[in-house]
């Protein structure tokens, strides 16, 4: 497997504050992980990172490569690395059709412009990813009038039109109840059949069975990086949070709690 992401010594700050301190991290193609912490770890940051929807200090020593290079087009990133997260907000309050959200992915634009040409075939396209996400009999509802799940798999079709090999999810299922969580879960594991998914999560159950890699992150640094079952454990997670947490496991699902 062919490395796609590799970032060292990555230091974000914003307000005079260090967000992010000397980070670096590198995954292979297929390779799962799940980036666990407390809020305002720095984990969405790590994401905005490798996405490159946010720039380190320009040290000497910060790198960042993706998919073997370390120059690309803003417009070629996009269609490589799909992302999910409340960057997406924009798009789940407007009055355009959930087909047309979905279709305008193929051109990282809200809605269509007038430069815009159409085929049927991304049409097809769209379609597709709604059939796929259960949605294709709503595709004429607009977008501000469906509920919070049914948000989360269109914005999962719409950056999904562009087939990405590599999805960031961030907090992808946070404010769901526990059903639509766990349908949100299994739709997201037929994504890393064909993505890499990288997934920023404070809720275990969230995490789904095909990611084998967890990162623990607190205070802008990893504090572990290893196998899923040597990392969720009591005492990782208690050392982490602070507080005594308690982990049960189901199969390859995880829950906790305090």
């Amino acid at each position: 497997m062919s490395e796609i992401v590799r970032i060292e010594h990555a230091n974000v700050r914003r307000d005079g504050k260090l967000i992010l301190r000397d980070v670096s991290l590198h995954f292979n193609e297929g390779e799962h992980i799940a980036i666990v912490g407390p809020n305002g770890a720095g984990k969405s940051t790590l994401l905005d990172v490798i996405s490159r929807h946010v720039y380190p200090l320009a040290l000497d020593e910060y790198k960042s490569i993706l998919f073997g290079k370390e120059r690309w087009m803003r417009s070629e990133l996009d269609k490589l690395i799909g992302v999910v997260s409340e960057r997406n907000a924009t798009f789940l309050n407007t009055s355009y059709t959930i087909r047309e959200i979905v279709c305008s992915g193929l051109y990282s634009s809200l809605g269509f412009d007038f430069h815009h040409q159409i085929r049927e075939e991304d049409w097809k396209r769209a379609d597709e990813e709604l059939k796929r996400v259960s949605l294709y009999d709503k595709k004429d509802r607009i977008m501000n009038t469906m509920s919070s799940g049914e948000k989360r798999r269109i914005m999962l079709a719409r950056v999904n039109i562009n087939r990405p090999p590599l999805l960031l999810l961030d907090e992808a299922s946070s404010a769901l109840d526990f059903p639509s969580r766990a349908s949100l879960r299994r739709l997201i594991s037929t994504y890393a059949e064909n993505s890499t998914v990288v997934m920023v999560t404070h809720e275990l159950s969230e995490i789904i069975p095909e990611i084998r890699r967890v990162i623990l992150m607190k205070n802008g640094k990893i504090v572990m990086d290893g196998k899923k079952e040597e990392v969720l454990r009591e005492d990782t997670l208690s050392d982490l949070f602070e507080e005594k947490v308690h982990v049960s496991r189901s199969g390859e699902i995880y829950t906790a709690y305090c």
